[in-house]
């Protein structure tokens, strides 16, 4: 049996998915943010059904290439019940696109999400009623605490059985149904005493023209330091750890050689994995997680979206630029949510620019840690800084008005530690299962390439861009695996220069130019096959080419700055 899950954008759809698929589809506050469905195997009272995340989709005649993802594959697959995630907070909305689902003549199950938030706002829905009226099931649900997703189940498999549809004469126009989904929200939705609470009072302050903008930086701040403190804690013992098994898997081979080498940079490559981005990325993303599931990212949309503006980010194009904090990869694909081409072509530039969590993994391993926090807060700040610039310039050679943002804030929630926790897994297993083998079989190779003193050759290719900036020939090779995943530019740094400890072998200059020029240049193999894939191989070269510019131009604008302080 094949159940579909589909609904509006941010009704909790997705987090519904991940109750009982495991974290396999990332959620997210945002429209757009799952382009693609996702399926997904699960047990349900011992039968195995075939569960699919589709994109959310305001209506099923939209032309918006979410909508027109989740259209094709309702009428391409064969679906058995459809359960139709609904925000239970706005009904009267959700329900339109339910009344688009009956005509389908397919068993659908109506699940009013965010009950909690709608009971704390005061509105009493009359399930019972809205059921008999549609002819199909509603059943109460809060996905994020898992209240009522069995019962949802078990009722969505009794409806798959039966097979029962609803009798319809076609799908009503779009004015019918706002208004046919009006009088329904008007007949079983009651308006009660509302229960304010403090977060009902934090939007005055935190989306405030002044003081918002003043509360973001200090959050960022803070992010910044959190990321730092625990790096600076976990990575020494790490590092210290590691140098000992280094040793003890050494010692057999005394005399040294090839063997020797191999097995050296094999486990240079194993210690950096864990001892040197895992102390850096796994708090970001636990800190992105937590920012996330508060509520408190599209806010920052929101108060991003005016200044913008000026810069050529327009509207929608805030969504990719956010979602690039975590990874570029979603950042990119988000970007089929705008309309115009040149929008698309825009966003997914300046996302590339965007720091991903690997990204700034690079910048708390060289500039936090040995610079400092504020240090490493400064060079984030430069980086808005070059994509603004950036963002201006590419504006201004591609003149045309885009419409501005129109985005439903979410309410503020209290994040559960194992949505958290599973979100952050989600993120980091593409390190732990993608990066850290490559990593490892990387350090072997360049292990290799140095006895044989081959690396000198590769370092040669790219020393006309080492020279530039004024760092030393052997972090050419780093730089070039780190274009199949940015981590291993750190990490491969270390094997690179000979030790882990980066202010034995560079310059404070030096390790800041180097994370500033990691900041922007070529994006991951990932990004640029995303890149190839939505906008085509030559906007995918374009791209490429603009970010190896840019990111000379800021390392060298860095280093020139260092220089005469």
């Amino acid at each position: 049996m094949r159940v579909a899950l589909i609904g509006q954008p941010n009704c909790g759809k997705s987090t519904l998915f991940n109750q009982v698929a495991g974290y396999k589809a990332e959620t997210g506050n945002f429209s757009g943010t799952t382009v693609k469905f996702t399926e997904s195997r699960v047990r349900v009272a011992g039968e195995i059904i075939d569960l699919v995340d589709l994109p959310g989709a305001y209506t099923l005649e939209g032309g918006s290439p979410a909508e027109m993802e989740a259209v094709r594959y309702l009428q391409s697959r064969e679906v058995d019940v459809i359960i139709n995630v609904a925000d239970a907070t706005h009904l009267a909305a959700a329900l339109e696109l339910s009344l688009e689902l009956l005509p389908l003549n397919k068993p659908v199950v109506l699940a009013l999400n965010m009950m909690d938030e709608a009971i704390r706002m005061g509105f009493k829905i009359d399930g019972g009623g809205l059921a008999r009226e549609l002819g199909i099931p509603v059943l109460p649900l809060v996905a994020s605490k898992g209240r009522g997703v069995k019962g949802l189940f078990l009722k969505s498999l009794e409806a798959g059985r039966n097979g029962k549809t609803v009798n319809s004469n076609g799908s009503p126009s779009a004015e019918a149904r706002h208004v046919q989904a009006k009088e329904l929200s008007h007949k079983y939705l009651a308006q009660g005493e509302r229960v304010l609470a403090l977060r009902d009072r934090l939007d005055d302050v935190l989306l405030h023209p002044v003081w918002g903008y003043a509360i973001l930086l200090f959050v960022l701040y803070l992010f910044f330091q959190m990321v730092y403190g625990i790096g600076k804690i976990t990575e020494p013992p790490l590092l210290a750890l590691f140098d000992a098994l280094t040793n003890r898997a050494l010692s057999p081979f005394q005399g040294g050689g090839l063997i020797a080498e191999i097995v050296l940079g094999v486990m240079q490559g194993i210690a950096a994995g864990v001892a040197i981005v895992i102390p850096y990325l796994l708090p970001f993303l636990l800190g992105l997680g937590i920012l996330e599931d508060i509520g408190y990212l599209p806010r920052i949309a929101f108060l991003m979206d005016s200044l913008m503006h000026r810069i050529g980010l327009h509207g929608k194009a805030i969504v990719p630029f956010i979602l690039g904090y975590g990874c570029n990869v979603p950042a990119v694909m988000s970007t089929r949510t705008l309309e115009e081409p040149r929008d698309r072509y825009l966003a997914a530039a300046l996302a590339t620019l965007v720091p991903c969590a690997a990204r700034l993994a690079v910048v708390f391993g060289l500039v936090a840690f040995y610079l400092g926090p504020l240090a490493a807060f400064a060079l984030y700040l430069f980086n808005l800084l070059i994509i603004a610039v950036t963002g201006r310039l590419l504006s201004n050679m591609m003149p045309e008005d885009t419409p501005g943002l129109i985005m439903e804030v979410p309410p503020y929630r209290v994040p559960t530690l194992r949505n958290v926790s599973s979100k952050a897994w989600f993120r980091m297993r593409e390190f732990v299962v993608e990066a850290w083998p490559v990593l490892i079989v990387g350090s072997g190779i360049l292990a290799i390439l140095n006895y044989f003193n081959f690396a000198m050759v590769f370092n040669w290719l790219v020393r006309p861009v080492t020279w530039i900036m004024g760092l030393p020939s052997e972090v050419g090779i780093p730089l070039i695996f780190g274009i199949l995943r940015k981590e291993l530019s750190l990490v491969m740094l270390s094997q690179a220069l000979g030790t882990v400890n980066f202010d034995m072998a560079l310059t404070t200059t030096q390790m800041t130019v180097y994370a500033t020029f990691v900041m922007f240049y070529v994006p991951c193999l990932a990004t640029l096959a995303v890149l190839k894939r939505e906008l085509g191989t030559r906007a995918m070269f374009y791209i490429a080419a603009l970010t190896v510019i840019v990111a000379l131009f800021a390392a060298s604008l860095v280093r020139g700055i260092m220089t005469v302080l």
